[in-house]
């Protein structure tokens, strides 16, 4: 199964999030399809930037967004 998941990138202390499109068997490490977008939660307001078309294109093929992604994707008005 396909997920969308958050990734934690940055330094410590100072994460930043990148939404992914991964392989539910894998780790989510190096084994990413593809990054559809990311996620600042420390900038005030928060920052959220997602491919659109990328997004919906994998939710048609029946990937599987994470309970925080679908949050996220209501926020930017995208249909899970």
């Amino acid at each position: 199964m396909v997920r969308i998941r958050l990734r934690r990138v940055g330094a410590k202390k100072k994460p930043l999030f990148r939404i992914i499109v991964v392989d539910s068997r894998k780790d989510g490490l190096g084994d990413v399809i593809e990054t559809i977008g990311f996620y600042d939660n420390r900038s005030n307001p928060k920052v959220i930037k997602i491919n659109k078309e990328r997004t919906t294109y994998w939710l048609e093929k029946g990937a599987q967004p994470t309970e925080t992604v679908k949050s996220l994707l209501k926020k930017e008005a995208i249909k899970c």
